[in-house]
């Protein structure tokens, strides 16, 4: 059972994604909706991050004692005065893993 459920989950993507990949395949999605897919990456990316940084254990965990919070504020400021995001991540990451 479990097999055909995974296969079957593997085919639904698949085709997903193919519809949307192949260039023969007459599919052209309107401007609207190619504007709307813009912000899933940031929104994705935000779904995964946002527990990790304001959730320690089962509770929310705004603050400076929190390491991955501070960390956050410093990629965000970073970003904001350098435009870079090579950059960003880079000294964000070494500040985190040197100081926090």
């Amino acid at each position: 059972m479990s097999w055909f459920v995974l296969l079957g989950m593997a085919v639904i993507i698949f085709m997903s994604r193919y519809v949307f990949l192949e260039p023969k395949l007459p599919m052209v999605l309107g401007p609207h909706l190619q504007r709307l897919l813009t912000y899933s990456a940031p929104a994705v990316l935000s779904a995964i991050v946002a527990p990790l940084i304001f959730i320690e254990g089962e509770q929310l965990h705004i603050g400076f004692q929190n390491r991955y919070f501070v960390g956050a504020i410093i990629a965000c400021l970073l970003i904001v005065v350098t435009r870079n995001t090579l950059l960003t991540v880079l000294v964000s990451m070494g500040l985190f893993f040197l100081v926090l």
